[in-house]
């Protein structure tokens, strides 16, 4: 196996990692290994079925799966090229058949594709497209797959561009691009941050949760995240709002109160026989 990154605070390498070399989707798609594209001509039953896959280990692992699926689909909610899902099954079968060659990886992301709901991703019904990217959560009954037999199904026969992993409990964390048909590690930057091509995205570990981060180095927020920061801008927009309208009241007091002086001097004026107008 290929000796893979980390996030330690000593590894300084630079923030991305280098790109030349990744394989596009559409190389990609070019080089995928023929015997998944094709068929017999066997009628088998519809291709909608639904997803076969267990429950996720525990609640923290459930929950890093909803906040990689809602985050990503927050930031991306004008978006309708793409599809995410979480613990749904992949079918693969050459064959087309849905009693073998199946995976359903924690969480997946495929691109060019419509975002409408699936009971499970059928490739062949998929025009052939594998996910682009792919976070399996480690587990100690999956770890071992996860680091072996899966990295290697997922670059031998998905030919999945980009592969990260990240176990909830330990906060481990690798990512992997998918480079002349091997997986490379993704060089982590200072902050432990790996750089995602696909998604254009950093992966990195925040508040022990693995979260995305945008090319500026922004926290991606939740739904949930983004209505109390939307709610704050709008309390903060009330006040300022608030303090202007004071601010022009004291103005327009302030105003009258001079008009009032003046009058007084004017009236004072006259009592005395001077014209303030000729003054």
């Amino acid at each position: 196996m290929t000796p893979s990154a980390t996030t330690s605070g000593a590894s300084k390498a630079k923030t991305r990692a280098p790109l030349a070399n990744r394989e596009t989707p559409a190389e990609i798609q070019a080089t995928a290994k023929p015997e998944t594209q094709t068929a017999d001509a066997i009628d088998w039953p519809p291709s909608n079925q639904y997803s076969d896959e267990p429950p996720l280990e525990t609640t923290l692992h459930l929950r890093q799966m909803m906040l990689l699926l809602n985050c990503l689909q927050w930031l991306w909610k004008d978006r309708d090229d793409f599809f995410a899902a979480g613990n749904l099954s992949v079918y693969y079968s050459p064959r087309k058949r849905k009693d073998e060659d199946v995976r359903g990886p924690d969480f997946f992301v495929a691109l060019d594709t419509q975002p409408h709901p699936r009971r499970s991703w059928t490739v062949w019904d998929e025009g052939g497209k594998y996910p682009n990217v792919i976070v399996e959560l480690l587990s100690e009954s999956t770890a071992e797959v996860d680091r072996t037999t899966k990295k290697q199904l997922y670059a031998d026969i998905f030919r999945t561009p980009e592969y990260f992993w990240y176990d909830p409990d330990s906060q481990e964390f690798q990512g992997f691009a998918l480079i002349r048909g091997k997986y490379q590690p993704i060089d982590p930057n200072d902050k432990g941050w790996m750089w995602s091509e696909q998604l254009q995205l950093y992966l990195g570990i925040h508040k022990e949760q693995l979260r995305y981060f945008s090319s500026e180095g922004v926290l991606v927020p939740t739904p949930d995240e983004a209505a109390i920061v939307a709610q704050e801008k709008a309390v903060i927009a009330q006040e300022e709002a608030a303090n202007a309208q004071e601010e022009a009241a004291n103005a327009q007091e302030a105003l009258s109160s001079e008009q009032r002086k003046a009058a007084k001097l004017a009236d004072k004026l006259r009592e005395l026989g001077v014209d303030p107008d000729e003054l």
